[in-house]
């Protein structure tokens, strides 16, 4: 029989280690032994546990029930859970063990003294991962058979079903885990919170973060109440921000634990600490870093002026410090604003340095046309940590040019309309040129010149979107808008977006495309086909209609109809950014979505139309015989405008791309000859070079030049371009513009993203956090799409998404256009929602009123 002492250790003790305590225990032990305000009491040890677990046999059932269950699916990791957590209530707690908990409790203080009883697992608050909120914690336990009862059920509780996921998504073996337990005096709290010693929305360590609410900390923990959120200057302890929350509810302690219960009125909307109380927080919190060395994740609470630390952790997931938003101008205006949508993301060291030059002068030729604008008046593209910017030299001009270009709007969308019809000419042209050629033969200077002349088309085809159909749709669809809400509109009359669902475009037209080819495939080719389709990933079968010959089991029939398919709608970009491939040569969210067609689930886009279009044609007709002639004409001139210009404005961006599979192509060649001859360590590493570092490598490679290696360069680029990719670019510069006030997002709180609300609904999912085309593989039906923003290629995606979710956009935005058209929730502009939310979590999406609640 196990020694009664090996099963108790007091918090006191400064020999406490963690394979005895767990993580949570061995951190108080530390705060303890470094003399910080923690309330006394004791851990119950791993010891403790595994005695339990073999007295009653149930190490090999625990581990049965645990093979059983799949990280990816839900249902079996609840059903292990449940089976797991039967064994545990059935058995009874050994008498020695009990008979040591007894001993120590009596300790703490006299009769039933209230504590909290906490679990502390061996794998948990360490600093490369995070088990928060994964094993129970009971408060207000009062009396010996309360206190034993939370210990069995904190044990079970090492096998809930989120925990058990979890930890199989880490490969941390189920027989490696052991649970300790500790027993702390309750704080009566007043008020509660957590402390971060570095800002955890911005990644700043010069300031820490305090989350503060009345009563105990389960309220903040539990996402029942929006706590006030302090910002302290770390080496002042002064509030430098503060929001103060309507804090409704408190948790409160009653004879058998905790409830929910109102704030009293006269301390809904007051502040939770006063300066003094959160600057002694930041005092002690620097403390606590000092010691971990790092910067610390902090439970406190507040009783009678005094501050007392429940347990501190270090943060997992803690943005790289802010970046510096700087211009090389004295005095600038810049904006993510006007085409930023297609170009949502960091870019590439040569799309920085070749594209933008080339899309900045195809825009001063524009402006000096159109609007008679050249030098400091126009505006143009500035490359700052990877985001593209529009920059006005000089902040007085942006006001000049918004007035100028209001003025000349008629005369931009002729403009646009010769363009239009220019470039299509030209593109046609120039790509079928490129795609003739035998780039074998094509010297390496010409590639680039190539390369140059494709990426011109495609800045023209940007122009034309910019000049004509973008605006024109906004515009449109705006006016269509006012008259129909101001003087057409009744209570129970559709919404005026109800009048532009369903309407023919390219992007519907290559969905319709892909909903044929699943057809085909289930109902005409053979059977095994369409059980190939579904049971292979998607990577996989790509892999397979690259294979020469074609294997068999995807038929001759199905690789021509799924090239035919490529071939004219490959060309969608999922980024302006050439770095990223088309889906002609990265189709795997097509076929993804092809599976979902096959299975059955997917939206079926002719039966959405249909809808649709009957519910658009039904609303027009009731319109028109209810109002009267002058609004009839009114009515029908302005809806017909938006419907023409929504059509134009989607098949325009998608043409955008038109040039960039042969632009690619070229820049393929390019790639293989610069790693052949050692300047990069692989082809697609060309992308991280400069565009005049390209210039001399195919220079060099013209008269057989030894070429100079860039490979430390391209891995220092990408690095800083991951690092940027984490950061969240200014909606506007300078940050104090009363242009920033206006169009920024709204500063998101801890487990709360606020957006605007552009397609009605709400859903409640899990996420799927895509920042580009090497994510799309881990959509699932169902997910909540969350991505910085999205372009036509993205559109499979959609028949999978139960709502949408983006750091950029607005009602217009081509997110929030297909949100509306599948019928799903969407909240755009959230500012951070790539950044702040992690694959996996649960989310309410709200687009009615615009927010993201975090679990």
């Amino acid at each position: 029989m196990q020694a009664k002492s090996d099963f108790i250790v007091f918090l006191s003790d400064a020999s406490a280690r963690l394979s005895q305590v767990g993580g949570k225990g061995a951190s108080l032990a530390r705060l303890v032994a470094a003399g910080l305000p923690v309330p006394p009491g004791f851990h119950i040890t791993t010891a403790a546990y595994r005695r339990f677990v073999a007295e009653h046999g149930l190490q090999e059932q625990i581990l049965a029930a645990v093979s059983a269950a799949a990280p990816d699916q839900p249902a079996t990791l609840e059903e292990a859970s449940s089976r797991i957590g039967k064994l545990f209530a059935q058995s009874a707690m050994p008498d020695d063990i009990a008979e040591a908990i007894r001993q120590a409790y009596a300790k703490l203080g006299e009769g039933d003294a209230p504590v909290a009883v906490r679990s502390s697992a061996t794998a948990e608050d360490l600093p490369e991962m995070s088990f928060a909120g994964q094993q129970e914690t009971y408060l207000n336990m009062r009396g010996e058979a309360m206190v034993l009862d939370a210990v069995k059920r904190c044990w079970a509780s090492l096998w809930t079903a989120r925990a058990i996921g979890y930890r199989a998504r880490h490969n941390i073996a189920p027989q490696d885990v052991s649970l300790a337990v500790v027993v702390q005096v309750l704080v009566p709290a007043d008020a509660a919170g957590i402390l971060f010693t570095a800002n955890p929305l911005t990644g700043a360590r010069s300031q820490m973060m305090i989350n503060a609410a009345w009563g105990l900390g389960e309220a903040i923990v539990g996402g029942h109440v929006t706590p006030d959120t302090v910002v302290v200057d770390k080496a002042s302890g002064r509030i430098v921000e503060r929001t103060i929350s309507k804090k409704d509810v408190m948790t409160i302690r009653t004879l058998e634990g905790t409830r929910q219960e109102l704030v009293p009125k006269n301390r809904r909307n007051k502040a939770v600490l006063n300066p003094a109380q959160a600057a002694e927080l930041a005092r002690i919190g620097v403390q606590i870093e000092e010691l971990y060395d790092q910067p610390m994740d902090i439970e406190w609470a507040l009783h009678d002026g005094r501050i007392s630390i429940l347990q501190a952790r270090p943060i997992t997931a803690l943005p790289d410090p802010p970046l510096e938003w700087k211009s090389p101008y004295p005095k600038p205006l810049l904006a993510r604003g006007s085409s930023i949508d297609l170009l949502p993301d960091a870019v590439s060291p040569l799309f920085a340095t070749l594209g933008v030059p080339i899309a900045t002068k195809v825009y001063l030729k524009m402006y000096a046309e159109v609007m008679g604008l050249q030098g400091e008046d126009v505006p143009i593209f500035e490359v700052i940590n990877g985001y593209i910017f529009l920059c006005f030299i000089k902040r007085s001009k942006f006001w000049k040019y918004m007035l100028v270009h209001g003025s000349t709007a008629g005369k931009l969308y002729e403009y646009g309309k010769v363009l239009a019809e220019e470039t299509h000419a030209k593109c046609h042209a120039v790509v079928t040129r490129w795609r003739q050629m035998d780039l074998a033969s094509v010297k390496a200077p010409e590639l680039l010149a190539g390369v140059r002349e494709l990426f011109e088309v495609s800045a023209d085809y940007l122009c034309v979107s910019i000049c004509r159909p973008i605006p024109q749709s906004n515009f449109s669809e705006l006016f269509f808008s006012l008259f129909y809400n101001a003087l057409v509109k009744r209570k129970a009359d559709p919404v005026a977006a109800t009048f532009l669902l369903g309407l023919e475009s390219l992007p519907l037209r290559a969905e319709k495309s892909l909903f044929d080819l699943a057809q085909w495939a289930a109902k005409r080719a053979q059977p095994e086909l369409a059980n190939y389709l579904q049971q292979t990933p998607a990577q996989a079968v790509w892999a397979a209609l690259q294979a020469d010959p074609v294997p068999a089991s995807l038929s001759g029939e199905f690789a021509a109809r799924f090239a035919a398919h490529l071939a004219e709608f490959g060309h969608l970009t999922y980024d302006l950014d050439f770095m990223n491939p088309v889906p002609a040569e990265q189709p795997v969210p097509m076929l993804d979505t092809l599976k979902v067609f096959l299975s059955g689930q997917g939206n079926n886009p002719y039966t959405r139309q249909g809808a649709q279009e009957r519910a658009r044609q039904q609303a027009e007709q009731a319109i028109s015989q209810r109002i009267g002639s002058l609004r009839r004409k009114w009515f029908q001139k302005l809806l017909t405008s938006a419907q023409e210009c929504a059509s134009e404005r989607e098949n325009a961006i998608a043409n955008i791309g038109l040039p960039y599979p042969q632009l690619r192509r070229l820049l393929r060649e390019l790639g293989l000859r610069l790693a052949a001859g050692g300047a990069i360590a692989q082809p697609e590493d060309i992308y991280w070079l400069e565009a005049q570092e390209a210039d001399v490598l195919a220079a060099a490679l013209e008269v057989n030049e030894p070429l100079s290696c860039h490979a430390a360069s391209v891995e220092a680029r990408k690095a800083s371009w991951k690092r940027a990719r984490k950061a969240a670019p200014p909606t506007v510069l300078p940050e104090n513009h009363l242009l920033a006030k206006m169009f920024s997002p709204k500063k998101p709180q801890i487990n709360l993203l606020k957006g605007k609300g552009t397609s009605a609904g709400q859903v409640t999912a899990p996420a799927c956090v895509l920042r580009g085309p090497d994510d799309f593989g881990q959509m699932h039906p169902g997910d909540v799409l969350v991505a910085v923003a999205t372009t036509p290629a993205w559109t499979p995606l959609f028949a999978m998404a139960s709502a949408v979710v983006t750091d950029i956009g607005g009602p217009l935005s081509h997110s929030s256009i297909l949100a509306r058209e599948y019928g799903i929730p969407a909240v755009m502009a959230t500012g951070v929602a790539t950044r702040r939310i992690q694959n996996g979590q649960m989310l309410t999406v709200d687009g009615t009123t615009g927010t993201v609640t975090l679990a």
